[in-house]
């Protein structure tokens, strides 16, 4: 039986783009008031928490992931007094309240970086970051070849206080998102008053950006294969990320949590985003004295078939829940194109193939044994918005390559809520006030009043989803077996070594026999007994 500390190993958290979510203020930007406007709606889902994307201090130059202060909050969003409202608001209501945190890189406006760039070379300041004399007889050239992974070189070369050509800063995002040095101890003890702040202020816990970076390769040599990251937009150069050091920060941190734990037996979480090239490596940001979790992205990763699915679903539960963890499952989130696209779905008004995988990827996440993150908006059957005009397009990755492959805004745009037209309910501003990015005209098939008054759209699907999830022993954390079925088809049992629960997923587009012969409990299309229709999920409770 688990303890009552592991609320985590089977929690589903909805992940709150406060941006995109409910403005308050009528400025066309959500914030914190919004969020708060917002929990009965998401409490009525069913979720057991909130992730909230930052809100800190910052420029916005990559939406907050650019912190300039890390213990206070932007005025676009609202401020401290907020964030307690927020708090208190999510308490009352049973829902537990994660905060992103950006250890990797800071603001360029951060005070300690416009610090070093006052600063002479070799300095206090400057050792905070990864600041190196270039090369060549004029040091006219980067410290290595390192590429950003949102484009360009990954050094930016500062003009000393004498007005002269100076050091180069490391920067594998952008050039207004300098990688802090991890390490300098100045740069831990930082951190350390950071999570203090905001435990001390109530939060449940920290979704981690970038948990694989913090440190990089001592020497900073030359990559072989130095535009890997650009052109995955992927943390895949191996001298910058995945260093061995990384993990002793984990466990700080978690010692760190375990001590507020220890004072009022409530379990603070610690989930990573972890990029890392297969699923043994994962499993070492989640062995008991590191993350609580970190992020499964293979799944999300996977193309729609079923022995792909098989194969990271497996690696996952062999690797690591088998380090005493809990896999966290996640298919969309704000840096990925939605299932209902990614699936294949281009456009609303299509075959409706998209839209039918990913009711049934819904069925089979909810379905697996750990945790689940589901993305805001995932929950309406959001396709992508793929045609924003250029003008309106804010990622940082078009700014700096001109390219429109892989960029984020699709996913990011505002909330429908209600209505027919924009902005939908999502701003509750004056005539003339548009959302931060264009909604299209067909939100309005998607809009949450409509999603709720219909018993057969995606919220009725992952609210009825959640709740079985939370009433069915099998459910949540515990064993599966896989069970045979036809080619193209997934099935598996949960619960015991019996199979009194049944998941099953059909990949391919016919019908097949279903491996129990009763009515489904839930389905993501209709489902005649007997029957597991093409591009389908079901769920039954076998009574044999």
């Amino acid at each position: 039986m688990l303890s009552k500390y592991d609320w985590w190993r089977d929690a589903v958290i909805y992940q709150v783009y406060v941006r995109s979510f409910l403005d308050s203020t009528g400025d066309g930007v959500g914030d914190l008031a919004g969020v708060r406007a917002g929990l009965p709606y998401l409490r009525k889902l069913g979720v057991d928490g909130i992730w909230l994307s930052p809100f800190y201090p910052s420029p916005q130059h990559d939406h907050g992931y650019d912190v300039a202060d890390y213990c206070d909050v932007d005025p676009l969003f609202g401020d401290l007094a907020e964030f307690d409202l927020l708090m208190t608001a999510a308490r009352r209501l049973g829902i537990r309240v994660l905060l992103d945190i950006v250890p990797n890189h800071c603001s360029s406006e951060h005070p300690w970086f416009r610090q070093a760039l006052d600063a002479a070379p070799g300095s206090a300041a400057r050792a905070r970051f990864h600041f190196a004399d270039g090369r060549g007889p004029d040091g006219s050239e980067p410290p290595n070849n390192w590429h950003a992974m949102f484009g360009g070189p990954a050094w930016t070369r500062v003009t000393e206080a004498d007005g002269s050509p100076g050091q180069w800063y490391l920067h594998m995002f952008t050039p207004e998102q300098p990688d802090w040095n991890w390490r300098d101890p100045e740069v831990a003890a930082e951190f350390d008053r950071t999570l203090r702040f905001w435990l001390d202020r109530g939060v449940d816990g920290f979704r981690i950006d970038v948990a694989a970076g913090l440190f990089k390769h001592p020497d900073l040599p030359d990559s072989p294969d130095p535009e890997a990251d650009a052109r995955t937009r992927d943390s895949v150069n191996p001298l910058a990320w995945n260093q061995p050091e990384v993990h002793d920060v984990w466990r700080h941190w978690r010692s760190v949590c375990e001590e507020y734990t220890a004072r009022d037996g409530r379990e603070r979480l610690l989930v990573g985003e972890v990029s890392v090239p297969t699923a043994c490596e994962h499993a070492l940001y989640v062995r008991p004295d590191e993350l609580h979790q970190a992020f499964f992205f293979d799944l999300l990763s996977a193309p729609w078939d079923a022995d792909a699915f098989r194969k990271v679903i497996s690696e996952a539960m062999q690797d690591i829940a088998g380090t005493g963890s809990s896999v966290t499952w996640v298919l969309n989130n704000h840096d990925q194109v939605r299932t209902v696209t990614r699936y294949g779905e281009p456009a609303p008004g299509g075959s409706g193939l998209g839209t039918a995988r990913a009711r049934a990827a819904a069925l089979l996440m909810l379905a697996l044994p750990g945790a689940a993150y589901i993305y805001q908006g995932e929950e309406l059957g959001l396709p992508e918005v793929v045609d924003l005009p250029d003008d309106v397009l804010t990622d940082p990755i078009f700014r700096r390559t001109g390219s429109r492959a892989r960029i984020r805004d699709g996913c990011r745009v505002p909330l429908p809520w209600s209505g027919q037209a924009s902005p939908f309910g999502f701003t509750s501003g004056t005539e003339g006030v548009k959302p931060w990015l264009p909604q299209p005209e067909w939100f309005a098939e998607h809009a949450t009043d409509r999603a709720l008054a219909d018993t057969r759209s995606f919220w009725h699907l992952y609210r009825d989803g959640l709740q079985l999830r939370s009433a069915l022993p099998p459910l949540g954390e515990g064993p599966m077996r896989w069970l045979d079925a036809p080619p193209g088809v997934l099935a598996f049992a949960r619960g015991g070594d019996g199979d009194g629960f049944v998941c099953a997923v059909n990949f391919g587009t016919a019908p097949t026999p279903a491996p129990v012969s009763g009515t489904a409990l839930l389905s993501s299309g209709p489902c005649p007994a007997g029957v597991l229709p093409g591009s389908t999920a079901a769920w039954w409770i076998n009574d044999r």
